[in-house]
């Protein structure tokens, strides 16, 4: 039986381990809610727990909780870690079941305009649209993107502590290094302070929760009729890369995936594009006519 104690200290553990590793705060929430869920259910200390357990935390998780295979992934994941991070043997069976491979949601051409020119009502909203749909950008990368870290000169964008820990290069077109620059120089007229490139009118960054709310009312506003979040954009980017010729490695580059697999799901094409594709390579055969 694991005590209260216990539980609050092991939780409090993985918490330590994962800010120390400089994982995300989301991440550190996500891994310890599962954990936490993880040791209520077998109501036992970690290092104490079997294959039975396992299995029976796998059947609970789809049965009682209802979990989807992502959400099941990611759980049993969170255990795996902590058992590794905690030194402590961790079952064969601890394996995760395959995650669903979901074509991506995009925007059309037409779509991707109409929610640019709904966008340039308010600078700001014009501006982080603009960067969305040519950068690939996540939006906590968006959010944690710093002043010092724009070379508008240039055209480029420095991603620092992106998904990972990881750092990349984000390039942006002329249109858009233009809208960032008007942006900017509001923002300096305002006296707008803060290491932050987006923020309010008193400096504050942006939660991604903020940046969502205001891509999903553009979004409406614009009369696209279905769900649009930032991570839309990032699809609809990666997309048109890949429809333009672009190659899966080289989108695997700007987007910042670790594996190939994950960027993998853009090798999809909409409907008109595949017509195009079939006309131009699909199988042609010389049969007589009757």
């Amino acid at each position: 039986m694991i005590t209260s104690e216990s539980y609050e200290k092991t939780l409090e553990n993985l918490r330590t381990i994962l800010i120390s590793e400089r994982r995300s705060p989301r991440t550190v929430k996500q891994y310890s809610f599962l954990l936490g869920v993880f040791l209520k259910y077998v109501g036992k200390p970690m290092d104490k727990c079997d294959a039975r357990d396992i299995e029976k935390f796998k059947f609970y998780l789809a049965t009682e909780r209802k979990y989807s295979k992502n959400s099941q992934y990611l759980a049993i994941q969170a255990v795996k870690y902590a058992m590794k991070a905690m030194d402590i043997e961790v079952p064969k069976n601890l394996t995760p079941p395959k995650r669903s491979r979901k074509i991506p949601v995009f925007l059309s051409s037409e779509e991707s305009t109409k929610l640019l020119d709904t966008s340039k009502k308010d600078l700001r909203k014009y501006a982080m649209v603009s960067l969305l749909l040519h950068s690939g950008m996540r939006v906590s990368e968006l959010c944690n993107l710093k002043v010092v870290d724009t070379e508008l000169t240039s055209g480029t964008i420095w991603i620092k502590g992106g998904k990972g820990d990881k750092e990349r290069i984000v390039l942006i077109p002329p249109n858009v290094v233009e809208v960032l620059k008007k942006y900017y120089s509001m923002q300096l007229e305002k006296n707008v302070k803060g290491p932050y490139l987006f923020t309010s009118n008193k400096g504050s960054k942006f939660h991604t929760s903020t940046v969502e709310k205001i891509i999903r009312n553009l979004a409406e506003e614009a009369g696209i009729g279905r769900k649009v979040t930032p991570h839309t954009l990032r699809h609809t980017f990666a997309t048109n890369i890949l429809k333009n010729g672009g190659d899966i490695r080289f989108i695997q580059t700007l987007l910042g995936h670790s594996s190939i697999s994950t960027t993998e799901i853009y090798t999809h094409l909409d409907n008109e594009a595949m017509r195009e594709m079939f006309r131009k390579f699909g199988p042609k055969y010389n049969e007589k006519n009757e």
